[in-house]
């Protein structure tokens, strides 16, 4: 009996340090749109491994079709000395989900999804085995980020998902993203393009959702249930139960401040453990 209550209070705990939010291993890198920073691109290459990792490149956030050499020269990945880098891009959901087209994923140790329109990310593979091979790149403790388009697809909830146009915040059918962060919902160029308050609507609509909107050349480091700004900007936290006020109604993080995904409150606010 003793020894089958450690075994169950052992599981308790080992489910009790699950994170709420992020992911249970791995980091997601969320960019607000932009260029990264030198900062910036140094700490995506570190938390890849460094630039001998393999990389894969998804730009199909972008209206494009072809993806030659010239478009990978063009990668900042390129310009840090990468040179182990794979583009993976289809709009065709068949090609999506097949073992052949995913390869590169299974062997990738980072993952970066250019900016453009977020539906395009939704409409290739969401429910596909590239999706799936997304998580197990994760799950084996890889590194996954975005910009813009590539940021927002990486939450649960899609903003700005309209085929019709980003104006559009909440679009039904267009809702869906990766949920690499569960009941989440990001937002981009928040900051550059005056969109402080859109985010509002969602989470007054969907009171579940934390909302995150990050400026451009701004980023979040996401590990478990810790979030870390890096970056020139801000980044924006919505959720309605937070202290604001009407002028100003989501919390401002700045560079080297962390928020605690799964309270919702800056790691110094967070409520420390009994």
């Amino acid at each position: 009996m003793r020894i089958a209550a450690f075994i169950l209070a052992l599981c308790l705990s080992l489910h009790a340090a699950d994170p709420a939010v992020g992911p249970a291993s791995g980091t997601l890198f969320i960019h607000g749109g932009g260029r990264l920073t030198a900062e910036q691109v140094a700490e995506f290459i570190r938390l890849a491994g460094g630039i001998e990792s393999p990389f894969v490149i998804i730009p199909t956030a972008d209206f494009g079709e072809e993806w030659a050499d010239n478009y990978v020269d063009r990668s900042f990945l390129t310009r840090a000395g990468a040179r182990n880098i794979r583009v993976l891009h289809t709009r065709n959901r068949d090609v999506a989900n097949s073992p052949t087209f995913v390869e590169p994923l299974t062997k990738a140790k980072a993952v970066w999804i250019e900016g453009g329109r977020q539906w395009r990310l939704a409409n290739a593979y969401l429910g596909t085995r590239t999706q799936i091979e997304l998580r197990n790149l994760l799950a084996r403790g890889g590194l996954i980020g975005g910009s813009s388009a590539g940021a927002t697809i990486q939450g649960s909830y899609m903003v700005r998902g309209a085929p019709e146009g980003n104006h559009i915040m909440m679009a039904p059918g267009h809702e869906e993203g990766f949920a690499f962060l569960k009941n989440v919902a990001i937002d981009q160029h928040v900051i550059a393009r005056n969109r402080e308050k859109d985010m509002l609507q969602v989470v007054a609509a969907r009171p579940e959702i934390l909302g995150l909107g990050l400026d451009e050349a701004t980023a979040l480091i996401v590990q478990g249930d810790r979030a870390r700004v890096l970056g020139k900007s801000k980044v924006l936290v919505y959720d309605r139960n937070l202290p604001t006020s009407v002028e100003s109604p989501y919390l401002s993080l700045a560079s080297g401040e962390t928020l605690d995904l799964s309270t919702r409150r800056p790691v110094s606010e967070a409520p420390s453990s009994p």
